[in-house]
C-alpha cells in the first residue's frame, strides 16, 4: 500500500512539473502553421471563403437592389432582412468551409512531391496538441526541413526508387511513428522501462526522423540520388524498431 502511494505521489509530481513546463513554454496547443506547405493550404482555404462571402454579398445586394425596383423601395424591414443576410452570410462563410485535414491513408496515395509535403505538414499540426512538449519542437522543425525535402522531389522522377523510398519515409514512416505513440494510453507515456519512458522513445525517434530527412535533403540536393536509394531501404526496419518498445506499453 506504502509503495503504491509512493508511486502515485512520484507520479502526480512528475505530472505537475510537466504542466509547468508546458505553461513555460507556452503550452503545447500552438495553431500556427509548421510549413509552407500548410500555410499555403490555409491561405487557399482563406481565398475561397473570401470569395465566397465576396458572392453571396454580391448577390444579396443584387436581390435587395431588384426587390427595391420592383416594390419601388424595400422599407425598414427590408433593410433589416438584407443586413440579417449579410451578418449570416459573412458568419457562416467566415468559418466554412473548413481546411480539410488528410488521412494519415491519403497520405500514401499522394503521388506529387509538394502536395505529400503540404499534406503531410497538415497533418502533423493536428497531432501537436497530443505529442509532449519535445517532440512539438521537433514537429515544428520538421516542417522546414519538409520544406526544403519538396523542393529537391519536386526536380525529381516521381518514379525514382529514391524519391519512392523518400515518400514513405514522409507519408507511411513519419505518420505510423506518430500514431503509435497516441495508441499509447496517456497515463501510460510517461512511464519509464528498459529503453526510457514511451515519452522519450518517441521523442527520440522522431529527432532520428528529422535527422533523417536532413540527410535525404541534402543528398538529393547533391544529386546522390543513387546513394539514397541504396540507404533509404533501411528506413522501415530502423524506425520501426525504434518505438516498438513503446508500442509495447499499449
Amino acid at each position: 500500500m506504502a509503495g503504491d502511494l509512493t508511486g502515485q505521489s512520484d507520479r502526480i509530481l512528475s505530472d505537475g512539473r510537466a504542466l509547468v513546463r508546458d505553461n513555460q513554454s507556452g503550452g503545447r496547443h500552438r495553431r500556427g502553421p509548421i510549413g509552407k506547405g500548410s500555410a499555403e493550404l490555409r491561405r487557399g482555404n482563406l481565398m475561397t471563403r473570401i470569395k465566397l462571402i465576396a458572392a453571396a454579398l454580391f448577390t444579396i445586394v443584387i436581390a435587395a437592389s431588384a426587390a427595391g425596383i420592383a416594390l419601388d423601395g424595400i422599407g425598414f424591414t427590408g433593410v433589416m432582412v438584407t443586413f440579417l443576410a449579410i451578418v449570416a452570410a459573412v458568419f457562416l462563410f467566415g468559418n466554412f468551409p473548413k481546411v480539410k485535414v488528410p488521412r494519415r491513408a491519403d497520405l500514401t496515395r499522394t503521388q506529387d512531391a509538394r502536395q505529400l509535403v503540404a499534406r503531410t505538414e497538415l497533418w502533423l499540426e493536428h497531432q501537436r496538441p497530443a505529442l509532449p512538449p519535445p517532440a512539438v519542437t521537433l514537429v515544428d522543425q520538421i516542417g522546414v526541413q519538409l520544406d526544403a525535402l519538396g523542393l529537391q522531389l519536386d526536380g525529381i522522377d516521381p518514379a525514382h526508387p529514391a524519391a519512392v523510398e523518400t515518400r514513405k519515409l514522409v507519408g507511411e514512416h513519419l505518420p505510423e511513428m506518430v500514431e503509435s505513440y497516441r495508441r499509447i494510453p496517456a497515463n501510460m507515456r510517461r512511464e519509464g522501462g528498459a529503453g526510457g519512458s514511451p515519452d522519450q522513445q518517441f521523442v527520440d525517434s522522431l529527432g532520428k526522423i528529422s535527422g533523417e530527412i536532413d540527410r535525404v535533403t541534402r543528398q538529393l540536393a547533391s544529386g546522390a540520388i543513387d546513394d539514397l536509394a541504396v540507404r533509404s531501404r533501411y528506413l522501415e526496419y530502423k524506425y520501426g524498431e525504434a518505438m516498438e518498445p513503446a508500442g509495447k506499453e499499449d
